[in-house]
């Protein structure tokens, strides 16, 4: 965990939401009592800790749950943003592969092509909240330049 992230971070929207992912995952309440940066804190992996995950074998149900939870997380930061409902599809094969798809309406909002997700975090709270606002702001874009096929 990052003791030095303002707290203001842990107060936006898509913490907040991702948060709400991760407690939505939790269907035994075991994490019920975590706060917040406990629950984040799997999100964030130093360099260190990123060579010490063998990238050989299956990956594991933990790192899919958070990848779900980041992108499910950023859909629905789409729709609060649009009020148009965004679906996430992400598709991961067991050797940390995969693509994830957004879509709102029959528009592709957002089109990713996820590599090495044996590895997946990110070195800090703000590069976690970085990387979410930028496949916000290319969702939104994309759907501000084709309304008409978002809102099919």
């Amino acid at each position: 965990m990052n003791e030095a992230a303002p707290d203001s971070i842990y107060d936006s929207a898509f913490v907040r939401e991702l948060v709400k992912q991760m407690r939505a995952l939790d269907t035994y309440g075991v994490q019920d009592k975590s706060t917040p940066e406990q629950l984040i804190e799997p999100f964030l992996l130093t360099r260190e800790a990123r060579k010490g995950i063998p990238v050989v074998g299956d990956i594991s149900p933990a790192t899919l749950s958070r990848l779900s939870a980041f992108y499910n997380a950023v859909a629905m930061m789409i729709e609060a943003e649009c009020s148009l409902i965004a679906r996430p599809f992400l598709n991961v094969n067991h050797e940390g592969f995969g693509t994830v798809l957004i879509l709102v309406g029959k528009l592709v909002v957002v089109d990713k092509t996820l590599r090495d997700m044996h590895r997946f975090g990110f070195p800090d709270i703000n590069t976690l909240k970085t990387e979410s606002d930028k496949l916000l702001n290319v969702a939104l874009g994309r759907i501000g330049k084709f309304p008409e096929v978002a809102g099919l």
